[in-house]
């Protein structure tokens, strides 16, 4: 028996409405002290699973706290497939998101500091959680919503040993003793431990009443992507290992590939798309905190797409990685915004009304007044005015620089820059690349599937050629096009053995490889004498 997360909008499902609206207001903590206070008494509380989702909702909040914002920044913005630009000056930001493009960070990095608190806290709400649930009467509720819980704490524990290597495993919840750093082996160890513990009593449903919580799906899905990357973090090659958990997912037939690539993404994806795994629910109003649009759309799309708020112009791609793009036919290409813009008729130019001066401030000819109307053109190359603080101006002209991702779908029905798209985390395409991967690299797969049938699987439904052959660099390039935008371009860079590699336009060159995890933080340190900085920093 299952029980809905998934009342987030009501196109969605009408299942615990009301238990769910309690839940969608409620925040994640980040005091990892703070005590459970409750109306409920170990009497009438946790008996129904409306009440084991509303005290389950802070994990979920939690997670939607920063997952696109601060933790997708590391996960995105330290690669060549995103760079936020300063435009005079805005966005310049004390050189935060230069940092992260340059590979220059430093303990100090704000995004570093809030993805570590965020995803502490969420490990710690899990832990309190979980103490609760303790107390209660054994049962069938009971014993699926731990399984849930110890699945989500798992997925913290995974998000935050990838990004910062050898963590600390946080004490049970009321333990005063403070926590020092587990090497990776120990902390990859006991992540696998807990997804085999609790993956036979999570629902194999794949459903509305399953939808954002984690399923026996959720949980095979993750161990790919642990033993996928096995010899990054542990270096020790567990490929077949993770064809393993991609066959239990593949032979159990819950997934399948969505027919439209866009509607993975789109402002109402939820339940009835098949191929997302595990999506992080989100709602403009009750949910709040997926702002891709907001960052990746130029002021002027605001007609384009219908918005109510004002886009914020800062997100684009490195044009090496846009130059993937390569095939006319691609309906992946539908997330990129490129060259003259158009209203959505198609034909309808975006005109902007300025002057000479104010498409260009660089002009010097004594006409710089006269009105014109210029045909918004999205350049590809950046054209940097003053490199050193990746500024490109913030005339007409250098607010038209780069390419845009628009793969979540702006949401026209939001008042705000916030919008409704569920951020798809685990999906079935990226199951299909993980096997085929895994083959590649020596993995052993008792049914004899191909790496060239799983890869050409994706390109059909991206509606170009299939593949003839396939080997590492190609697939590579495949899992760039479908992947993009999805926060797992580093974990690809660096198990590619790209990571150190030159990209955006010559300006990324350190090639220093403590980087591959971020440092603890410089806040966390002084909190906790017991932590140790990671070595390089």
């Amino acid at each position: 028996m299952s029980f809905s997360f998934s009342t987030i909008r009501p196109a969605r499902s009408l299942t615990l409405a009301g238990a769910l609206t309690a839940l969608l207001l409620t925040a994640g903590c980040t005091d990892l002290d703070a005590p459970i206070e409750s109306e409920y008494t170990p009497s009438n509380f946790l008996t129904t699973p409306e009440q084991f989702i509303a005290a389950s909702g802070p994990v979920y909040s939690q997670m939607r706290g920063e997952v696109a914002k601060a933790y997708w920044n590391l996960q995105e913005l330290s690669t060549d497939e995103v760079v936020i630009v300063a435009r005079n000056g805005n966005y310049y930001d004390g050189a935060r998101y230069q940092q992260l493009s340059l590979h220059t960070w430093n303990p100090q990095n704000e995004f570093v500091r809030v993805a570590w608190e965020w995803g502490f806290s969420g490990i710690s709400t899990c832990n309190r959680t979980l103490a609760l649930f303790q107390n209660t009467a054994d049962g069938a509720f009971k014993t699926q919503f731990t399984a849930e819980l110890r699945t989500m704490r798992a997925l913290y524990y995974f998000l935050m040993m990838d990004l910062y290597g050898n963590i600390p495993l946080v004490p049970e919840f009321g333990s005063t003793q403070q926590p020092t750093n587990a090497t990776r082996q120990q902390v990859f160890t006991y992540i696998e431990s807990e997804l085999k513990q609790a993956l036979p009593n999570l629902s194999a449903d794949v459903s509305a009443q399953t939808y954002g919580r984690p399923t026996q799906g959720t949980a095979q899905a993750l161990l790919a992507k642990l033993y996928l990357n096995a010899e990054v973090y542990i270096g020790q090659a567990k490929y077949t290992e993770a064809i393993a958990a991609c066959n239990t997912i593949i032979k159990g037939k819950k997934y399948s590939l969505a027919t439209n690539y866009m509607d993975v993404f789109a402002v109402e994806n939820g339940p009835q798309v098949n191929e997302i795994i595990f999506a992080v629910p989100f709602d403009a109003n009750l949910a709040q905190g997926n702002m891709m649009s907001r960052f990746a759309l130029h002021q002027q799309m605001k007609d384009k797409f219908s918005l109510l708020f004002t886009p914020s112009n800062a997100s684009l791609t490195w044009p090496e990685f846009y130059a993937l793009y390569k095939e006319p036919t691609d309906t992946r290409n539908q997330q990129w915004l490129a060259g003259k813009q158009y209203l959505n008729d198609g034909r309808t130019p975006i005109l902007i009304a300025t002057t000479k001066k104010g498409l260009d401030s660089r002009y010097t000819g004594a006409d710089g007044n006269d009105k014109i109307n210029y045909h918004l053109e999205l350049s590809d190359k950046l054209t940097f005015r003053d490199p050193a603080k990746f500024d490109v101006g913030n005339d007409e002209l250098g607010k038209a620089q780069g390419t845009r991702n628009i793969k979540y779908y702006p949401d026209k029905s939001s008042t705000s820059r916030d919008q409704g798209n569920d951020l798809v985390l685990l999906r079935y395409a990226d199951v299909l690349l993980m096997k085929a991967e895994a083959i590649l690299r020596g993995g052993q797969d008792p049914d004899g599937t191909t790496p060239l049938s799983l890869v050409n699987q994706v390109r059909t439904r991206a509606q170009v050629p299939a593949f003839t052959a396939v080997d590492l660099p190609t697939l590579f390039e495949e899992r760039s096009r479908e992947m993009a935008w999805e926060g797992w371009r580093r974990h690809d860079l660096i198990r590619f053995g790209k990571w150190e590699s030159v990209w955006g336009q010559g300006m990324k060159t350190n090639a220093d490889t403590y980087r591959r995890i971020f440092p603890v933080p410089a806040t966390e340190l002084t909190l906790n004498a017991q932590l140790k900085q990671n070595p390089g920093y």
